[in-house]
This record gives structure tokens, sequence and C-alpha cells, in this order.
């Protein structure tokens, strides 16, 4: 069965088409647009037209790649800077009627928990009790289970790009004051969520995305380049040097350092504050960096758990492959 899976972020619309046999999603094509929706947003967070217009391209884009590579229309939602957005219902109304393409926004819980299942499966069960962390643009999803699912699953404001604007925005590189105030929000946010974790005790901590994957490049982790089965891990100390490192850069000087992309060395430094400060206060000395995130935990859960389980998940009605250019989905509760 060949399935494709849209995800339009904070920076990008990535389409990642698969053959998910045997329970395994295998990837068989996979391309990026980059609309840094984020940059794009009022002060209220409502997302502009022209953006509104550039993410109906990007996604009938995907749709139309994704029947070249010959897979059903895509399973197709948005995260944070949608899910948050006033606007959000004419942003999806826009999508459907200008693609064909049913895109949902589903609850921050339900990507950590789909985050959580993707990493379960890399990992094995050998993790044992895992606990998991994922920096989006906009919030960060926190999540810890002893099986296939999490027992618990939280989803937080604090995304790396979003803290950014909030706090960052003044000096470039921003002075002590701007980052005391960041970490207080910080830590005044994982207050509940760390306790938990540390009394839960995970035997393994994982961190997914985009975000973590450079800072561990930065931390010494081997490049993209040797592929995902080469293991990569996370210190808690070393995170905090390259808190240091980044602090005391221009925004601009930081793409100069290993694993810092151009598109989010602005945003570096608040995902190195955060990720620190959520190891911290967990107790977490060290996280394993896993490859696979939410759009390999929809791929699972679709190959699991049959269509019905997307259906209910967004709320929808009916199969989720064919196009509903009229309707408006919003995700309910994971099933």
């Amino acid at each position: 069965m060949r399935v494709s899976v849209v995800d339009a972020g904070s920076n990008t619309v990535r389409l990642v088409v698969a053959d998910v046999e045997g329970g395994v999603p295998l990837p068989v094509h996979t391309v990026k647009w980059k609309l840094r929706l984020s940059e794009r947003v009022g002060p209220d967070g409502t997302i502009a037209d022209e953006a509104v217009e550039q993410l109906v391209k990007a996604v009938a884009a995907a749709g139309a790649t994704a029947r070249r590579w010959r897979a059903q229309d895509p399973l197709a939602f948005a995260t944070a800077v949608v899910r948050g957005a006033p606007n959000r219902h004419e942003v999806l109304q826009r999508v459907a009627s200008g693609t064909g393409i049913r895109m949902c926004t589903l609850p921050g819980e339900t990507e950590a928990e789909l985050t959580f299942l993707a990493a379960r499966r890399w990992l094995g069960w050998k993790a044992g009790p895992l606990a998991l962390l994922d920096i989006g643009g906009g919030s960060l999803e926190v999540a810890f289970g002893r099986g296939r699912l999490p027992d618990f699953a939280a989803s937080l404001p604090l995304g790396a790009n979003r803290l950014t604007r909030e706090y960052l925005g003044v000096q470039d590189p921003p002075g002590p004051d701007e980052l005391k105030e960041l970490r207080r929000r910080i830590r005044h946010e994982l207050r509940d969520v760390a306790s938990r974790i540390r009394w839960e005790g995970p035997r393994t901590a994982v961190v997914t995305s985009r975000t973590f994957q450079q800072l561990a490049r930065l931390c010494g982790a081997a490049p993209g380049r040797y592929g995902p089965f080469v293991d990569r891990e996370l210190a808690c100390r070393d995170l905090r040097e390259a808190v240091r490192s980044l602090a005391g850069l221009p925004a601009a000087e930081r793409a100069r350092l290993p694993g810092i992309s151009a598109p989010r060395a602005t945003q570096s430094l608040a995902g190195a504050v955060v990720g620190h400060t959520a190891l911290k206060l967990m107790g977490l000395r060290r996280a394993v960096v896993c490859p696979w995130a939410i759009r390999e935990g929809v791929l699972l859960r679709y190959a699991e758990d049959g269509g019905e389980w997307w259906t209910d998940a967004t709320g929808g009605t009916g199969s989720p492959a064919p196009a509903l250019a009229a309707t408006l989905c919003i995700a309910g509760p994971s099933a």
C-alpha cells in the first residue's frame, strides 16, 4: 500500500510518499516547500492572505506529486501555526476548495502521541519506559509511556519560532535580560510536565524534530549525510554549551556553526534554551536523537489501524482518501 502525508508546519510544507506494507513506512519520495508561515502572521496569529494562497499552491503541488508517484490523496494536516490562528477555519476551507484535499489541524496532544508512536517503533521495546520531546516552530510536545502509545502527552506553547518572536527580537545577539525572561517563561510552562516526567523515571529519553537534529549536530553528533541508522545522542551538558555559543553570536553568524542551517539560525537559540531547560528540569542527562517523527507516526497509525483511525482522529466521515473539496476539518481527540 502506498500512502502519502502532507505536513504544513511553521517553516515548510513537507510531502512524504511511502510504502507501508509490513507495517514499516519506507519512503519512496519526499519533497518540501519553504513557506515560513510563522513569519507571515499578524500580532494575533492571523495568517496573511498571501501566505494562505501560497499554502494552497504548495498543498496542490503536493497532491499532484503524490498522484505522480501513484499514491492516494495525502493525509494532510497542519501544526501549531495554523492550529492557533484565529482564521484557521478560513485557511482550511481555502485549502480544501482550492486543492480538493481535506487538510486538518491535529490537537497538540495528538501530535505528541503520533510522534511517540514513531519513536517507539524506531527504538523498539528495549527502550523501556520512554520520554519524548519534540520542538516545533510553535509548540513543544512532550510524552511518556511504557507501551505503543503514551500514558501521558502534552503540548506546550514553547516552539522555537514562537519564543524567538516573543522574547529575542530586540537585540541581536540578545542581551542577558532577554535570555533571563525567556528561561523564566520556559521554566514556568514546563514546571508541571517536568515534575511528571521526573516522577515516571523513564529509562530512555528521545528527541525528534529538525531543531533537535541540528542542535545534536552542533554538539558533535554525526552529520545527516551518514544516514538515519547512525546512533546519535544529545547530552544536556553539551546543550548547555551550545546555548552559550549561540547566545554570543548574531543570528547571521550562527549559520556558520556545524549543523545550523541559515533558515533556522534565528530560532536556533530559543530552541537550544528550550531543549536544555527541558532536559535539566526533567532530570534527563542525555537523549537519543530519533529520525522519525510525526509524519512517520501518521503513516504507522494508518498502516496499523486503517483508514478509520484517520477519519476518527480528524473528526471526518467516510474514507480519508477521496478529495473532499467542500469539507472543513478541525481535528477531534485522538482515537
